[in-house]
């Protein structure tokens, strides 16, 4: 993984979740979270960084679950013919199944989009 690509997702995030500041923008030890341009896109956008600690896998357990979610799920049943294929195939999943639909324990059973009508609801 590249600092370019961890940068572009970034910005990409950025643009269709629009964020507020002081988002906390959590990430391991690796070489492209520590880019400058990485960093500067977070200070740029008034987040707070933050890492793992050194040799602690722990800090890493949700998103290492998500990765687990996304390859048993998904990955693991299919064949790519190419990577655009692939790539296409996980945004839709993540777009449109993981961050909409699924069920999730950590949101008392229910799905994201459960969750944000719920919130819009209560605010009405």
């Amino acid at each position: 993984m590249t600092k370019e690509l961890v940068c572009r997702a970034l910005n990409m995030a950025i643009r269709n979740k629009k964020p507020s500041k002081g988002l906390l923008v959590h990430s391991d030890r690796g070489s492209q979270y520590c880019s400058y341009d990485y960093r500067h896109i977070i200070a740029k956008h008034g987040f707070k960084g933050s890492m793992s600690r050194k040799g602690n896998c722990f800090d890493n357990a949700p998103i290492e679950s998500f990765w687990g979610v996304l390859k048993n799920e998904l990955v693991y049943h299919h064949h790519y013919q190419t990577r655009l294929e692939a790539v296409d195939n996980i945004v839709k999943y993540i777009e449109l199944e993981y961050n909409q639909t699924r069920i999730q324990k950590g949101l008392a059973m229910r799905s994201p989009r459960q969750v944000s009508f719920d919130y819009y609801r209560q605010a009405a």
